[in-house]
């Protein structure tokens, strides 16, 4: 067979993924085109015969660019996403190239030993026990599936029923306490397990979502038989994070296990300004987070901790005569997560950490919570908006008034005219009853300038649509500036 020609489409892959990078300061966030268009470009019948790749990267390219959001742009504050850091993509690249199967040790000895380093450096960054178990996965709701597994094999082993080999027929029912604002990947992994969403108990919140230990404790008091508690770092709206110290030792005394939700919270551990806020987190049994939200990594990657690897193997592993599996030192990576063959997604998150550092890292986090805190205050002075929460990370809640007293209608054109706009992308939220603009800073890119030129956009779309006078000024170093903060 004649050896394929790889230099042309890598060559020309490159060239295309360079162009939207360098492009990214300039280019409306917002995709800009149509399903029918994109369906035009890149539909079509079934192909009958062989295409040269490197037309092929180059159609692609083309036909799929005007779809394409930014979400690696310092403008784009919709959901929590962050960008790729240059470190985090090129090995990102290296992992396709080297196309690693991470499931065995034996299949990829540098992909397991790479995971579990950086397992190990991530513990320490975000201030967990040293020697808790590390799962790689797609994100965080798997990342939640995965740590509830082990919590239901641990809970339910306790009472004497072997979950993994019965099943839940017949099984004591086990209890899950949540705050009322949990994040919805809660109830979904729940659905996955076989528990079910009526397994849930609600504790009630205050104003900003935290959970109210005083609540857990009555709620523990009514509930008998197995249970687990899960707490939350990070709410998805307001950022608030719960009282996990409490938590723990509250549900602790009840004998329940405590599983914490930390998709983008859990980060400030790697803070030493912000750890206090998650102080405590370290008694929980469980934990998950992404990496591809404040370490800045590319999708998938998400991770989960146990501070039980026994009952992590339990609910995961598995074992087959025709598997080679790892010896006593050697990590077989399946018995931590839900998956056989998988990407190696521990080659990017190294890369990120061996290129930020922990300073870098701490930096990273503590900058966009500042630049959060930056839209709330330029936000909140003027007259026509009001921001809803209190800014503890980098979640913003924002409502937009409007003269006729339509408030949610108002606030809901206002984030669909950004994204039509193209300046910046927010996203929209209901919290508490009231419709809100959600702004979430976590991109590695964005600065004060990205900040200030958002505002800007903000406010104007805003005073257009209700007549009202121009108001505070904005530096005029905001408008058309171009994020240049670098990584090393």
């Amino acid at each position: 067979m004649e050896q394929p020609d790889w230099a042309a489409p890598l060559g020309n892959a490159y060239e295309s993924a360079l162009a939207f990078l360098t492009g990214l300061p300039t280019r409306p966030v917002g995709a800009r085109t149509s399903d029918l268009d994109l369906q035009s470009g890149l539909g079509g019948p079934l192909p009958e015969t062989p295409e040269d790749p490197r037309k092929v990267i180059e159609m692609l390219a083309a036909a799929a660019e005007p779809g394409l959001v930014a979400t690696p742009s310092g403008r784009f504050f919709g959901f929590v996403v962050g960008g790729s850091s240059p470190a985090a993509l090129a090995a990102d690249w290296l992992t396709s190239a080297w196309d690693q199967n991470a499931g065995l040790y034996a299949l990829g000895p540098a992909a397991a030993t790479v995971e579990q380093v950086a397992g190990g450096w991530l513990a320490e960054l975000l201030g967990l026990p040293a020697d808790v178990s590390v799962g790689f996965v797609t994100g965080v709701q798997m990342a939640n599936f995965t740590a509830l597994a082990a919590a239901r094999h641990e809970m339910l082993a306790r009472v004497g029923w072997n979950v993994e080999a019965d099943g839940l027929t017949g099984a004591p029912r086990l209890r899950v306490l949540a705050g009322r604002q949990r994040h919805d990947t809660i109830d979904r992994a729940l659905r996955f397990l076989g528990v079910g969403t009526n397994a849930i108990v609600p504790v009630d919140v205050d104003d900003q979502g935290r959970m109210r230990p005083a609540a857990l404790r009555a709620g523990l008091r009514e509930e008998s038989g197995p249970m687990i508690v899960c707490a939350q770092v990070g709410n998805v709206n307001t950022g608030a994070i719960d009282p996990v110290r409490e938590i723990c030792d509250v549900a602790h005394e009840a004998g329940a296990w405590v599983h914490v939700d930390g998709a983008f919270g859990l980060w400030a551990g790697a803070s030493p300004r912000l750890r206090p806020l998650v102080a405590g987190v370290n008694l929980a049994d469980s934990w998950a987070t992404d990496a591809h939200k404040w370490l800045n990594v590319p999708y998938d990657s998400g991770l989960v901790f146990c501070a039980n690897p026994e009952a992590h193997r339990a609910a995961m592993g598995v074992r087959a005569s025709y598997l080679i599996h790892g010896a006593d030192s050697e990590r077989d990576a399946l018995d931590y997560n839900p998956e056989f063959s998988r990407r190696a997604r521990g080659f990017p998150v190294y890369a990120a950490i061996r290129a930020l550092g922990r300073a870098g890292i701490a930096e990273l986090v503590e900058r966009c919570c500042a630049l959060a805190r930056r839209f709330a205050d330029r936000l909140g002075d003027d007259d026509g908006v009001e921001v809803l929460n209190d800014v503890v990370l980098n979640q913003v809640l924002v409502r937009l008034h409007a003269a006729d007293g339509d408030h949610d209608g108002h606030t809901r054109r206002m984030v669909q005219q950004l994204q039509r706009e193209g300046i910046c992308w927010m996203s929209g939220t209901t919290w508490r009853g009231q419709t809100a603009m959600r702004i979430s800073v976590s991109n590695w890119s964005t600065d004060e300038a990205d900040v200030d030129r958002s505002v800007e956009a903000i406010l104007r779309c805003a005073r257009a649509a209700t007549g009202s006078p121009r108001g505070h000024e904005l530096p005029a170093s905001a408008a058309g500036h171009a994020a240049t903060h670098s990584l090393p």
